[in-house]
């Protein structure tokens, strides 16, 4: 079975161009550069799963035709990580049915709180809102299944009070989101060589809640996947310059970038 995903926004909580920056060192002639908020999907062992309902999901989803969720993974509770959330509805009224999504304990409460008419609701009763989102609170380490697929959440710290980034499958696919650090535990999780590694670069230079490139680098190569995408890309985030100062095997993300694997 072939396995993809989509990068369905590569961009950081501005975007790009962002209201206060404009296109900032992206250069405005490359159509690479433009760049709505982060979301990924993957058909992986034949679950379809979000990771993340940026503020611009609903264009996500209708441009790619996703109708369908077997689950929606949450990695911390920024509003460019989840304010898309309501969307999801839609998804409810096509199925039929309430969507599992996947969340810390500390950002399944800020769900709650704020989409308490989603997250915990009934769907066949809730008509008037049609929407259920059906919370399950997962803990670091302990390894979830949606469907065939095996994700273990691990920490990653100095960026959000909670925030977490998930292994597939052992280690097939390893999804870093926002860190300033990385729990060393992580690597225990990995046994198998990793086809796929995303990891975030707000910017080239280190800042108080992102890691910069030269760590970003660093954790490439320990963790040594045969391919990485770099997401999360602000303004100062040229494609072409991210491009040229990384490896080979290494891809900074774009809108709508689809990997198979």
């Amino acid at each position: 079975m072939s396995n993809r995903l989509i990068i369905l926004g590569a961009g950081a909580s501005p975007g790009v161009p962002s209201l206060s920056n404009g296109w900032g060192d992206c250069n405005p002639q490359n159509p690479k550069n433009k760049r709505l908020r982060t979301s990924v999907y993957f058909e992986y062992e034949g679950s379809k799963i979000l990771i993340d309902a940026s503020p611009d999901v609903r264009e996500q989803l209708l441009t790619h035709q996703i109708k369908q969720l077997d689950g929606v993974v949450y990695t911390h509770a920024h509003g460019d990580h989840i304010l898309g959330t309501d969307y999801l509805r839609e998804i409810n009224r096509i199925t039929g049915e309430g969507i599992d999504i996947y969340a810390g304990e500390k950002t399944t409460q800020t769900l709650k709180m704020m989409f308490p008419y989603l997250v915990g609701a009934d769907f066949a009763l809730n008509r008037r809102y049609g929407g259920s989102l059906i919370p399950h609170i997962v803990v670091p380490y302990q390894a979830v299944m949606i469907g065939k697929t095996k994700l273990v959440p691990f920490e990653v710290y100095g960026h959000c009070d909670e925030t977490l980034g998930y292994v597939f499958n052992d280690g097939e696919v390893v999804y870093i989101p926002d860190f300033k650090e990385i729990d060393e535990r992580l690597f225990s999780l990995i046994k198998v060589k990793p086809k796929i590694l995303i990891l975030p670069l707000t910017t080239p230079e280190p800042q108080p809640r992102h890691a910069g490139l030269e760590v970003i680098l660093k954790y490439i190569d320990k963790i040594g996947a045969e391919r990485v995408i770099i997401n999360h890309m602000a303004t100062e985030s040229d494609y072409d310059s991210v491009d040229s100062e990384t490896p080979e095997n290494v891809s900074p993300a774009f809108d709508n970038m689809i990997v198979e694997f």
